[in-house]
């Protein structure tokens, strides 16, 4: 994983310096769009098959994507591919938003819930996340059961937990230390 993110990285920047402001947003749904495509494990086995040229996955990519690519993003998406590099898009694509948001002052905060929780409980959790980080969070939430109840937020690197099974896991150690 570390090798493929070391990999993408500089196609990431490359990639960001050459969008303008303007062009940010439809960038990064055209690269989040063929990122999509390329982690399909059957498109994979078709552009290592050494009868298969690069204008040939670029053309399935590019149809299976289903938006229009334009020709900035066409001339990434051949030279990712003419350099074997179809393996690191889906991270390329991460790591070119993230400049993106960067760049906007937005970060992006992923949410675990337990069960669902409504748009203005996101709003409730999100205020005081984007206070404490000095910036605008963009919100994304997942449901998962394992965590009782509770939140756990990831903003960047840095984990706030407050879950149920987070208490109990530090309660487990308290009691056993």
């Amino acid at each position: 994983m570390a090798e493929l993110a070391t990999i993408a990285r500089p196609y990431a920047e490359a990639l960001f310096k050459a969008t303008s402001e303007a062009d940010q947003s439809a960038w990064v749904e055209q690269v989040g769009a063929l990122a999509q495509v390329a982690r399909d494990p059957a498109l994979g086995a078709f552009a290592d098959n050494p009868r298969v040229t690069a204008e040939q996955v670029s053309e399935v990519i590019t149809g299976a994507a289903k938006v229009a690519l334009s020709p900035a993003v066409a001339n990434f998406l051949r030279t990712v591919l003419e350099n074997g590099r179809l393996a690191a898009l889906p991270l390329m694509a991460e790591q070119y938003q993230v400049l993106v948001q960067a760049r906007q002052g937005v970060s992006e905060a992923l949410i675990f819930s337990a069960y669902p929780i409504s748009a203005a409980q996101v709003a409730d959790i999100v205020a005081p996340l984007e206070k404490r980080f000095g910036r605008k969070l963009e919100a994304k939430v997942e449901v998962e059961p394992d965590l009782i109840g509770g939140v756990r937020v990831v903003v960047g690197d840095e984990v706030l937990d407050t879950s149920i099974k987070a208490r109990l896991e530090r309660m487990k150690s308290a009691l056993l230390a």
